[in-house]
């Protein structure tokens, strides 16, 4: 096997035994050591790339909330607030009205031959516009005729046109569902709230449960976002997994050129908890290198700016009522139990404070009856935690995955509308996390937001809204524990800490290429630092040629 020397400007491994070296000795696509060039040559005759020598490599970029959906959404009409990037490179400017996005969708609509197909937007977020709520007749301005949906940034609600409820039955008066508000009419007002009101219509409007699946074009295009971004790892953190997405996932990610590693994990939904545990445990046997399965995901609650989070006393700062149960406490119980003496790992999805208190009660009555070390039951956004709850997952042997671009793209509404002054000030608490001990990582939970982990470090380091406020500024972290974050910390929230998240001798060869030094530039810089590409098991990937 060929052995190769990376030579690069800088190599920041993430081993505090070597913090940093000059060359990284590479075969069969896992390090041998990292170092300088005497030290590195006992292990025989190399081959010496210099293509790095002006680059400063890092380990790569591990993502810990993400979703292979984020490219298949490019499919559909972008209607969000803020600018995006598609995974080819082009900027698509945000939509800052709801009579701007209707009339994106109408541009869309031109393009439709067949007058009954349906026509989906996705990234939607109205509030930024303050009071106003998108009702059906906003999208039958769009059609009369055709089903028009609308997925929210947080993919917790969808709002749908006339036709799409009149198609799947829901065009009508008596219905009485938590997450299906009504009008002064007694009919529903189009937006539908949780996986069970979205999933009465999805099917509908083209947007089931397979989409959360992926096909092949979403998983190639979800490949190239990688490189572009400099992540190696990269988790589809809830995805029905039907056999048909996993042997395409399995063949995709195994061909020579795939870019990425992909961790999926099963969502509790749609089935029992022991059909689940079985279906996780067959999955498990079949993991690759490239694709990693066998963990579940459980969503306790919705999201805190579509008002569908769980929060405790005193509730939503502007009288909101409170939000969802996705999981009923027994089901969660029972899948926390079950995978324990399994020894599978559950994420969960908390983001209101009474959502995390329910799954700390729950994980420490089923570890009194399963003892499990190191389990590694993370909690993901857990963005209301207090310090007090912090200290609880600490003494279970908990991690946590804190979602730190919420600072940026919703701090100032959560100031001023959705949990008030003082617990937006310590939102997504990352400093608190690690003053408890407890095993941290940052994420983008793409595509809630974008998939960029040098701009989800920056988020945790300055904490700086979209308007450019300070908001928790205790809860900062300093750039090393950012950077840890989005390698070892996530590595370790995936139980691949021994395989990946630094470069060390016998771990896998993967490195994010950078322009600059991210230990260099001013903090307020950091997201800007360029990415070059990516060094994914020895394979090297560019990204201007993708």
């Amino acid at each position: 096997m060929t052995l190769t020397l990376y030579r690069a400007r800088r190599i920041h491994t993430m081993n505090p035994a070597r913090p940093q070296a000059t060359h990284v000795a590479v075969r069969d696509g896992i390090v041998l050591g990292a170092g300088t060039p005497d030290e590195l040559a006992g292990w025989g005759p190399a081959v010496i790339d210099d293509r790095f020598a002006d680059k400063v490599l890092l380990p790569g970029f591990v993502e810990g909330h993400t979703h292979l959906m984020e490219g298949a959404l490019w499919r559909y009409v972008y209607v969000g607030f803020h600018d995006r990037t598609d995974p080819d490179g082009r900027v698509w400017p945000g939509a800052h009205s709801i009579d701007e996005v209707v009339q994106r969708l109408l541009d869309a609509q031109r393009t439709l031959t067949d007058p009954r197909a349906p026509l989906v937007g996705w990234g939607f977020d109205p509030i930024y516009f303050g009071a106003r709520r998108c009702e059906r007749a906003d999208l039958d301005r769009v059609s009369t005729q055709r089903p028009v949906a609308m997925a929210h940034a947080s993919l917790h609600i969808l709002n749908v046109n006339t036709a799409a409820l009149r198609t799947t039955g829901w065009l009508r008066t008596g219905i009485e569902h938590p997450g299906v508000p009504l009008g002064a009419d007694g009919l529903p007002t189009g937006e539908m709230k949780g996986p069970e009101a979205m999933a009465a219509v999805a099917d509908t409007v083209g947007m089931d449960r397979a989409i959360l699946a992926g096909d092949e074009d979403a998983v190639r295009r979800f490949g190239r976002l990688c490189v572009r971004k400099g992540v190696t790892t990269a988790t589809d953190l809830a995805s029905p997994l039907p056999e048909e997405a996993v042997r395409m996932m399995l063949q995709i990610t195994g061909e020579p050129d795939y870019p990425a590693r992909i961790v999926s994990l099963l969502r509790l939904l749609g089935q029992t908890v022991p059909q689940a545990i079985a279906r996780a445990c067959e999955l498990r046997a079949r993991s690759t290198d490239r694709l990693r399965l066998g963990a579940i995901k459980v969503v306790a609650d919705g999201s805190i700016q579509g008002f569908s989070a769980r929060l405790r006393a005193p509730g939503y700062f502007n009288g909101a009522p409170n939000g969802l149960w996705y999981v009923a406490p027994e089901q969660m119980a029972q899948a926390y139990e079950m995978a324990l003496a399994q020894g599978l790992q559950i994420h969960t999805h908390t983001n209101g404070d009474e959502a995390t208190e329910l799954a700390l009660d729950t994980l420490e009555a089923a570890l009194a009856k399963h003892p499990r070390p190191d389990h590694r039951f993370t909690l993901q956004h857990c963005q209301l935690a207090d310090r007090a709850q912090f200290a609880r997952m600490k003494a279970l042997g908990m991690s946590v995955n804190l979602f730190a671009n919420h600072h940026f793209y919703w701090g100032d509404e959560h100031y001023r509308m959705t949990v008030g002054p003082e617990r937006a000030t310590r939102m997504n608490a990352c400093r608190s996390a690690l003053e408890a001990g407890v095993p941290m990582a940052i994420h983008s939970d793409a595509p809630v937001t974008p998939m960029g982990p040098l701009f989800t470090a920056w988020c945790a380091v300055n904490r700086l809204t979209a308007s450019g406020r300070v908001q928790g500024e205790y809860e900062r972290i300093g750039v090393a524990q950012a950077l840890h974050a989005i390698t070892l910390g996530a590595a370790w929230t995936l139980k691949l800490d021994s395989e990946i998240g630094s470069i060390e001798t016998g771990k896998r060869a993967d490195f994010a290429v950078l322009e600059q030094d991210p230990f260099e530039v001013d903090p307020a810089a950091l997201r800007e630092v360029p990415v070059w590409g990516v060094v994914q098991g020895g394979r090297v990937f560019e990204a201007a040629a993708l």
